[in-house]
């Protein structure tokens, strides 16, 4: 369950980043939603993501 919690958090996260980078130093891809805004909860999103990960993984073995 946390595993795929995970997962699903690093992914969005990557997505978000990318669309994120993508806004700040090109056309954005969704005209109506900031740049900034997709950056930053792409870095909250990834980063929550890896942390399970690592806990997920040092807490089963």
């Amino acid at each position: 369950m946390i595993r795929t919690l995970a997962l699903i958090l690093t992914l969005v996260g990557m997505a978000g980043l990318i669309m994120g980078v993508l806004g700040i130093f090109g056309t954005p891809i969704i005209a109506t939603l900031s740049p900034w805004a997709l950056a930053i909860l792409g870095i909250i999103f990834f980063i929550a993501g890896v942390s399970m990960l690592k806990y997920g993984k040092s807490k089963s073995a």
